[in-house]
């Protein structure tokens, strides 16, 4: 039997791959501090509590985390301060519970739980990892832009360039040999955090894949939190018919993974039985737009939000991004099974079960991030 420990096992993944795993009949441990701008309640739902132990704690806690990885062959690695936005100016917290976390447990396991025979690594990463990712440059071949340039985008010249030639470049499937090129501080830390994770790895000769996520959505997910989620803050305007505010042109484009695919890619990691160290995108391969994501929820609910392209940006922000997924195909035989279209209707179907979350959230978002300059528009 399997015993696992699931970091940051009460959010939305952590507690679909908990009920995975134990059904396959794993022994699962949860360590979480229920942080309010992710979890609505501080306890689990009473079926899953019953299943696991939990100890509630934060991740930085390091006499809490050595209790929690004691007896334990498996971690699945899933708390994260999440949120691009957000990291441009909390950039003490996202490196203190990220990375600091993150070298807190290997230390433990390294330097105190050095008996304990932890068998495999699993870490939740991000398609931040790689900024703009991959595009095609019709004279330099395969390029990876650097950040856009807030001079171009401020004139509406929102696609990114080839970083050699300064041309028009037309977008491509990224792959995890991509470089590293984070253009937010979350990014930089899932960087720092899944790297260390396969260091350990490698060092031990044990199993230890760092999962790069893509966009991830599905019930459950957080309402409240207005920086991890269009679909989210989306759901909340156009269910209170409030005006709906789409940056840059809404062509930008995202590669949405149901939760359920998520799920169902990590628990294979944690099941693997050949040997692997490595990066793995999960992801569905596609890409959607955000126009797309605010007509089709504008739809599902009838609402008479108005949808407003308004030339807005981020700093940090990407434009674009696809996962090539042929890896995790070839090693775990894994091929995501949800489309965009029947993952949002579920996801909608749960979120008009949610009392609509006050806009205030949201706004206040907005203004934090413009406060400290980051935040531009169209000239």
């Amino acid at each position: 039997m399997k015993k696992i420990l699931i970091t940051g096992g009460a959010g939305f993944i952590g507690q679909r791959l908990a009920r995975t795993l134990i059904s396959t009949g794993s022994q699962v441990r949860i360590i979480d501090s229920f942080s309010p701008q992710i979890h609505a309640v501080n306890e689990l739902p009473k079926d899953l509590a019953c299943e696991v132990e939990l100890i509630k704690a934060d991740i930085r806690d390091r006499e809490a985390l050595k209790v929690a990885l004691s007896g334990v062959d498996t971690v699945v690695h899933l708390a994260a301060e999440t949120g691009t936005g957000q990291s441009m100016y909390e950039i003490d917290k996202y490196f203190s519970v990220n990375v600091q976390s993150t070298a807190t447990l290997l230390d433990l396991l390294q330097n105190d739980l050095n008996g304990v025979a932890i068998r495999n690594l699993v870490v939740a990463s991000s398609r931040a990892v790689y900024g703009e990712g991959a595009y095609l440059c019709k004279d330099h071949g395969t390029v990876y832009p650097d950040q856009r340039e807030r001079q171009n985008l401020e004139v509406g010249n929102f696609e990114p360039l080839c970083p050699t030639c300064g041309a028009n470049v037309s977008l491509m499937a990224t792959p995890e040999v991509a470089p590293f090129k984070p253009m937010s501080f979350y990014g930089l830390t899932k960087q720092v955090q899944e790297q260390a994770i396969l260091l350990f790895g490698q060092t031990h000769g044990i199993n230890a894949f760092g999962l790069r996520y893509q966009n991830v959505y599905g019930p459950g997910q957080s309402l409240k939190n207005p920086y991890t989620g269009i679909l989210a803050v989306f759901s909340n305007l156009a269910r209170q018919n409030q005006p709906i505010e789409i940056y840059e042109d809404g062509n930008e484009s995202r590669d949405f993974v149901y939760v359920d695919d998520i799920v169902e890619a990590t628990a294979r990691c944690v099941n693997f039985t050949g040997k692997f160290v490595g990066t793995l995108n999960v992801g569905s391969g596609k890409p959607t737009s955000v126009m797309t994501v605010a007509e089709e929820i504008k739809r599902y609910f009838g609402s008479t939000s108005s949808i407003g392209v308004t030339g807005k940006f981020r700093v940090g922000d990407i434009r674009h991004n696809i996962a090539d997924v042929t890896r995790i195909q070839t090693l775990l035989d894994f091929t995501p099974k949800i489309s965009f279209s029947e993952g949002l209707s579920r996801f909608l179907d749960w979120a008009t079960q949610i009392p609509a979350e006050d806009k205030e959230a949201y706004i206040r978002s907005v203004s934090e991030l413009s406060s400290r300059g980051l935040m531009g528009s169209v000239k």
